[in-house]
């Protein structure tokens, strides 16, 4: 069973419906004995940052997270939740990638491409040999939505570039993953890589 942490963020349902379309098990919840017990965690979120780690807290499961054993997918503030801080409400996170969270810049644009900020639609990203990237063809077409994006550090797992500035499409240290796209909304690359969380969490 997966466990689909529940604080008061926008994609849940959107998140919920991907994986029922894919037959998965799983329950949504803020209790640390569902999720302990699950055999993979989904950290979703959309929204600000310092009030998204203000409501996780609230739960208490920012503590727990950091102690789990199983695979665990952050999701767009879900991952930048996982990273040391963001700049969006000058938070701390849970520390468990070695990233810090900045926001785009108009000096990220480049020769040939202006920043604008949220960067919103569908942007390539660089094919790493992982298990949850698992069937993917090279350099993928993923969606996102972001005004801020964690930088490139030793758990940086893909790389997208928008403008001039290349940031960390997804993280991973150990048994924790994080991606800054949106795979419940990435048509059918992004259900592959659900699929394969899935699998890992068997």
């Amino acid at each position: 069973m997966i466990a689909i942490i529940d604080y008061n963020t926008g994609n849940l349902r959107s998140v919920k419906n991907a994986l029922a379309r894919l037959g998965a098990d799983f329950a949504v919840t803020s209790s640390e004995e569902v999720v302990r017990s699950a055999g993979g965690v989904i950290l979703p979120g959309v929204g600000e940052a310092s009030s998204a780690m203000e409501r996780l807290r609230a739960t208490g499961l920012d503590k727990v997270i950091p102690t789990l054993e199983a695979p665990v997918l952050g999701i767009c503030i879900g991952m930048q939740l996982m990273c040391l801080h963001s700049d969006e409400g000058d938070v701390d996170g849970m520390g468990i990638f070695r990233t810090s969270v900045r926001r785009f810049s108009p000096e990220d644009s480049s020769a040939s491409e202006a920043v604008k900020i949220p960067h919103m639609g569908w942007n390539t990203v660089s094919r790493p040999d992982s298990p949850l990237f698992d069937g993917l063809p090279d350099m993928p077409w993923l969606y996102y939505v972001h005004s801020y994006y964690a930088g490139l550090c030793e758990d940086t797992l893909a790389t997208s570039v928008y403008g001039s500035r290349t940031f960390s499409a997804a993280l991973c240290r150990n048994n924790f993953y994080g991606v800054q796209f949106h795979p419940e909304k990435s048509g059918d690359a992004g259900a592959m890589i659900l699929s394969n969380f899935i699998r890992m969490s068997l």
